[in-house]
């Protein structure tokens, strides 16, 4: 496990804590009364304020700390930075540097939720909204139920959730301008919301829904563990209002008084494999074999030979196919343009270069030709249009330069690198071509001077314009590649298979090609140069990506049609909801791809390139853009992520999507926020 280095301080200052405490400043000491530590600066500031009528379970009570947890990590949490870091560190809490008096400050914290005593009444999630002054779409805690068993033995397991402040924080690597940091103090992961900018990547990696991405702000936020009431020995506010007794808080392994158990997972709880949650639980009373979800997602969870749930497919939809071409669209559709432009500006320059440096008969001279720098320049604008739209994408996109951030661990931030690499370089190579470029020669000429053409130097410009070709291929592969490590997410296992590498090299060779063929056998039909060479070149090479596209789609839907997980969820929601949709996209590929090889086959055998063969490829074209466009859209449609179990109202997508075609989704206090992300 890669481990996370612990800072005793986020990337601000000060931790912004959301909401309207009860009062801000101080160390919450006895000595300290109401001033403060004594200091003038923090006078009548505390961090925190106990009211008198706080009763007596509301406070941290951890007489004893283990020194390791289950996972073997140490949970005194300054063992973990080597001495670099001084005990007493102030958190900066709303701009205030006292520090709280929580003795067990720098040990790792977590919560404990006993499923038989929840009564679902949300007030944990009701208080945590109220401290963090939320709007009703919003939630960092929420309250879902599983239910299974029938009359009169119906048993039903309500889920208090919220985030688990990970050993492993998978949204802290994920998350590409750094706005989560790993706290020594409490061992909290906390999120600056005004330091992100709204990608939401960090929703996608998280496996328990923690992180929020609010539509309407176009940023992420999330549980902060309540480290302002940590600091003076008090509970998270959750956990204070719990009416059952089901929620509790503390050093991490301490089991509460009066529970006996410390699982790590219960019904409908992704594995905690994934990011090592700081959280514990008790779920001791019968439960039925199987316990199914209120909410629309179509999983279930089957108790297997060693008593653990596991989830399962849970056929609520029938097996009805349908098209719904409507719902194809949503909120990820700049995704869908950006990384189809993407992968097509990235290979057709790289056949159109390659082919000319390695001498292929028609590349060569199209190279040479006046409509070499146009489509470079082609690439350059589709390239554009792509970072464009993902930038369109974002929350905030006037901040879109903190996508850098965090080059250490985020694939977000490697895909953005390299793809930038790849326009920069694209740009200064087609710029060291125009020298060379009889169109531009014969404008410059007659608007400037033939001297300026001698100054550059034509053999000079054309070595460095090889030099950025070939910067550029350098990019785009560390962009290709990392965009490819981007949707390798545990949390969703949709997309965590080979298959998306297949998908997005085979979009670029047959897409790339389709592009550059266009291109550059117009040219050498409009100068009456021989172009079965190049015709051949990039029949071969759409043939070729629209075989790997069909390799790892027959591989995908074979292991996803086998699969017992969310993977399988959302392979029932392919076959069944997008049924006829994903039927139309597998037969025009198999019929394009047979097409494309039976046009290949003919330019091989008679050796030539006919009308009717331009004709079949101008189909294989037109076919394969569709296809592209209707995969690639599917793709981000269909994932189902492993997330927490909803109610038949709250965290249900079936409901929200049903709310806003009936416009109950106009109303505010309903929950279900506008798509506009």
């Amino acid at each position: 496990m890669t481990q996370i280095a612990l800072q005793p301080i986020p990337l601000a200052d000060s931790l912004p804590l959301q909401g309207k405490p009860e009062a801000t400043g101080g160390c919450g000491k006895p000595e300290c009364g109401t001033t403060g530590c004594g200091s003038k600066n923090t006078a009548e500031r505390k961090i925190w304020e106990i009211r008198t009528e706080e009763q007596v379970y509301a406070f941290l009570n951890d007489k004893t700390v283990s020194k390791t947890n289950r996972y073997g990590q140490q949970i005194d949490l300054i063992a973990h930075t080597e001495g670099k870091l001084p005990v007493g560190r102030s958190m900066f809490i709303n701009e205030n540097p006292a520090v709280g008096s929580n003795p067990n400050r720098n040990k790792q914290h977590g919560f404990f939720f006993t499923a038989d005593n929840c009564i679902g009444c949300h007030a944990c999630e009701a208080a945590c909204s109220e401290k963090n002054d939320n709007p009703a779409h919003l939630a960092f805690r929420s309250v879902g139920y599983v239910e299974g068993g029938s009359f009169p033995d119906y048993k039903r397991m309500n889920i208090s959730m919220a985030c688990n402040h990970c050993d492993d924080p998978v949204c802290l690597k994920g998350c590409p301008t750094r706005a989560y940091t790993k706290h020594v103090e409490y061992g909290a992961v906390l999120q600056d919301p005004e330091t992100c900018f709204g990608c939401g990547y960090c929703t996608w990696v998280c496996p328990y829904n923690a992180p929020q991405l609010d539509p309407v702000k176009g940023q992420v936020s999330k549980c902060n563990m309540c480290v302002d009431r940590l600091e003076v020995g008090l509970k998270p506010a959750c956990v204070s209002a719990c009416v059952g007794n089901a929620l509790d808080f503390g050093v991490i392994e301490n089991i509460p008084a009066g529970r006996e158990q410390a699982r790590v997972e219960i019904p409908g709880f992704p594995s905690p494999e994934i990011t090592q949650p700081n959280i514990r639980f008790q779920q001791i009373k019968q439960l039925p074999d199987e316990m199914k979800r209120t909410d629309s997602m179509p999983v279930k969870y089957h108790k297997d030979d060693k008593g653990r749930y596991r989830p399962a497919i849970d056929q609520k939809q029938g097996k009805t196919q349908h098209w719904n071409l409507a719902r194809l669209s949503s909120r990820e559709n700049p995704l869908v343009l950006f990384t189809l432009a993407a992968q097509t500006a990235t290979g057709a320059f790289a056949l159109s270069f390659l082919g000319a440096q390695a001498g292929l008969a028609g590349f060569a001279g199209f190279a040479q030709s006046a409509m070499y720098a146009p489509l470079a320049i082609l690439c350059f604008l589709l390239i554009g249009f792509g970072l464009f739209m993902s930038t369109m994408h974002l929350g905030k996109p006037k901040r879109f330069y903190r996508g850098f951030n965090n080059l250490r661990h985020s694939p977000v931030s490697r895909e953005g690198l390299g793809i930038a690499i790849f326009m920069g370089a694209l740009g200064m190579h087609v710029l060291f071509s125009l020298p060379g470029n009889s169109v531009f020669q014969s404008i410059f000429s007659s608007v400037f001077s033939t001297e300026i053409t001698a100054l550059i130097g034509a053999e000079r410009a054309a070595g460095m314009a090889r030099v950025f070709g070939f910067l550029a291929l350098f990019g785009s592969a560390g962009g290709l590649y990392y965009m490819y490590r981007c949707y390798r997410i545990k949390a969703r296992p949709f997309w965590n298979h080979w298959q998306v590498g297949t998908a997005f090299v085979g979009n670029m060779l047959s897409l790339g090609s389709l592009v550059a063929g266009v291109v550059i056998v117009s040219t050498l039909l409009f100068s009456g140069e021989n172009i079965l060479n190049v015709t051949l070149v990039c029949a071969a090479l759409i043939c070729v990506g629209m075989l790997a596209e069909g390799i790892g789609h027959t591989a995908h839907a074979r292991d996803m049609g086998r699969a017992e997980h969310e993977g399988g969820a959302s392979y029932y929601i392919q076959t069944t909801t997008f049924g006829k949709t994903f039927q139309l996209r597998n037969t025009l590929l198999g019929l394009n791809l047979l097409l494309a090889a039976a046009l290949l086959a003919g330019m091989l055998v008679f050796n030539t390139v006919g009308t009717f063969t331009l004709l079949g490829m101008a189909i294989v074209g037109t076919t394969l853009v569709a296809t592209s466009l209707i995969g690639r859209a599917l793709f981000y449609v269909l994932v189902i992520p492993t997330t927490m179990p909803g109610a038949f109202f709250w965290k249900n997508k079936g409901f929200e999507d049903h709310a806003r075609d009936i416009g109950l989704a106009n109303m505010p206090q309903v929950g279900v926020a506008p798509l506009r992300h």
